[in-house]
């Protein structure tokens, strides 16, 4: 294929199939932790680690994935002092990010270029160092998901019987945290920090939508989220458009899809079972009148 000709194509494509594995797991245990708005946060996060980089002459993909880890293990500890307010860190930290990197961008105007590819996304953007660290982050995230896939499994639906249970759940959540920046900063220069929780969420939205299983909705996450990477990059590269825009798109297309046909098989369904227990309600109707005595009738 001709978009394969190109060599930034082919990093952008190896990038998005990086991310497209590790993200949906991730927006999976993510929505189940009810922590959705955490990808957005430390996308924010991770862009004024990029201004930081830039402002202070060092590597801003390296910085910003330092900062979305310090974000991350902010969030976490947060959490655990508004216990009952679990919204406020998330708002705390994403503000916080946002205003630091406005301010940094105003401090090095020519920011502005550079800045436009971190937040919607840009297939030139991906350079090797990213793309070697976000295969760093996809290796990284699976060891941790199948090795500890029991305790993260407790963890994410029962926090207080997974401590009687003996797992270190203040360790183990600061680990998921993380995981999750480094996860966010990988996916920056795919779909940028506007749209990076549509490449988390999407996918693991429509798995737990129509999965009847963990396993399942796993599974279904990373085939929609491949899919829609792949088929965005294609098409953003043909039609000449925004591939986090793109991605996004589609990624929002297949779960009104998937949520139009699954109500439409339970309409199916639900008027096939009226029509059975029809049938059933008459032939035990019929079979009774058969049954009455003749001298009755």
């Amino acid at each position: 294929m001709a978009v394969f000709e190109y060599e930034f194509m082919q990093r952008a494509f190896w990038a998005g199939g990086l991310i497209g594995i590790i993200a949906p797991i991730l927006g999976v245990y993510l929505m189940l932790r009810r922590q959705v708005l955490m990808a957005d946060t430390l996308s924010h996060v991770s862009l004024a680690g990029v201004a930081l980089g830039s402002v202070l002459n060092l590597d801003p993909v390296i910085c910003g994935f330092a900062i979305a880890v310090i974000g991350a293990l902010l969030v976490e500890q947060l959490r655990r002092n508004y216990l009952t307010y679990s919204e406020v860190p998330v708002a705390i930290i994403m503000t916080s990010g946002l205003a630091l990197a406005v301010v940094l961008m105003s401090l090095k105007s020519s920011l502005s270029k550079t800045f436009s590819s971190y937040l919607f996304g840009s297939i030139v953007a991906v350079s090797d160092t990213q793309l070697w660290m976000m295969a760093a982050v996809c290796v990284t995230g699976l060891i941790f998901f199948i090795v500890l896939r029991r305790p993260l499994y407790n963890l994410t639906f029962d926090e207080e019987t997974a401590s009687i249970g003996g797992i270190q759940v203040k360790g183990l959540s600061f680990a998921f945290a993380v995981l999750t920046g480094l996860t966010v900063a990988s996916a920056m220069p795919i779909v940028g920090v506007l749209l990076v929780s549509a490449l988390i969420v999407l996918p693991a939205a429509l798995a737990l939508r129509v999965s009847r299983s963990f396993a399942a909705a796993i599974v279904i996450a990373v085939l929609t989220g491949l899919i829609g990477i792949f088929g965005g990059l294609t098409t953003s590269y043909h039609l000449n458009t925004p591939p986090g825009g793109t991605i996004a798109l589609i990624l929002l297309a297949f779960l009104l899809t998937g949520i139009s046909a699954q109500k439409l098989i339970q309409q199916y369904n639900r008027k096939r079972h009226r029509k059975e227990r029809k049938q059933q309600h008459a032939i035990i109707s019929i079979q009774s009148r058969e049954n009455i005595p003749h001298e009755i009738q």
